[in-house]
Formats: structure tokens, C-alpha cells, sequence
């Protein structure tokens, strides 16, 4: 199996104050070199639910729209073997090099981990020490696929208010 790269650049600024940590970016996302670029996931209607604004169709338009709220974006996993999307197929990972990202933009105060899978290969790959005293969450996953603690949409949004105090 060929490894597969994370061509995906994190989406940060000397502004954002949270990180949301994926795992690896499906094949549609990184096909359509889009954090969360399948139209299925839940992550862009659940940013417009908390920030109570329309999402841009436009995916430029969704980033700046993100770093205006001081949200930032990016993957645990910076290489990986797997079949299809899920993360459940994931091995061989390696990891991206938060260490780096963190000296450069140490005013990041939350990272939020979007699923089991990116706080999994973020533990034991990079180290909760790394993320310095910043606060954290393994919160429940956007992907639309059922998962092992299914959540309705309105359940994830509710769970992933816990940005708010940070915006």
C-alpha cells in the first residue's frame, strides 16, 4: 500500500486562539484540496450553527471566515497508509510537526481534536506535553459516518460550543 500525503497546509494566523486537529483529510478532501471538502461531513453546517452565520459556498471565502473567528485548521497525521476514507483503516502514520507550529503561533489557547483517531495519533505520536498547558478536547467526530458514540447533529453542535469562550 502506498503512503498517502497530507497536502493540506495548516490554516493558522498570528490571530487564532483555537485549533481544530483532524486526522488525515479523506480522499475527496484531499482531491479536492479542501479541509472537510465532502459535502456529507458535518463540520462546516455545525461552524455555521456556533458562529450563527451563513457558510460561504466558496471554500477561500470558509477559510477567511474561520480566522476572522480566530479558528484554525489542521491534521494530526501528515502521512499515512489507508484504504478509502476512514480513519478506522489508518496505520503507519506519521505525524505532523505540532512542536514547530506551536513555537511559531503560541498565542493558539484551545485545540480541539475532531474524533477519536486525531487525538489517538496526536497522544501517542506527538505528546500531550507539546500542547504546553493549552487547554484540549477530544470532541465527537464531524465525519458523517457512524461511529462507535454516535451523535445526532444537534448533540455535536451542543458538545463543540465549548469554542465560544475562545471566539
Amino acid at each position: 500500500m502506498q503512503p498517502i500525503e497530507n497536502i493540506l497546509p495548516p490554516i493558522v494566523n498570528q490571530r487564532t486562539k483555537i485549533l481544530i486537529v483532524g486526522s488525515m483529510p479523506s480522499q475527496k478532501s484531499l482531491e479536492k484540496q479542501h479541509y472537510y471538502g465532502n459535502p456529507r461531513n458535518h463540520f462546516w453546517p455545525m461552524i455555521g450553527q456556533i458562529l450563527n452565520v451563513a457558510i460561504p459556498e466558496d471554500y477561500e471565502q470558509r477559510i477567511q471566515l474561520l480566522l476572522a473567528h480566530h479558528i484554525g485548521l489542521w491534521d494530526s497525521i501528515q502521512s499515512c497508509e489507508r484504504q478509502g476514507s476512514l480513519d478506522a483503516t489508518i496505520k503507519n502514520e506519521i505525524p505532523n510537526n505540532f512542536e514547530a507550529l506551536f513555537l511559531r503561533y503560541p498565542q493558539i489557547e484551545l485545540v480541539l481534536f475532531n474524533g477519536g483517531k486525531s487525538f489517538d495519533v496526536f497522544r501517542k505520536r506527538v505528546g500531550i506535553e507539546t500542547l504546553n498547558g493549552r487547554a484540549y478536547e477530544k470532541m465527537p467526530s464531524t465525519s458523517p459516518i457512524p461511529g462507535k458514540n454516535i451523535k445526532t447533529f444537534e448533540q455535536k453542535v451542543m458538545i463543540w460550543r465549548c469554542m465560544e469562550p475562545y471566539l
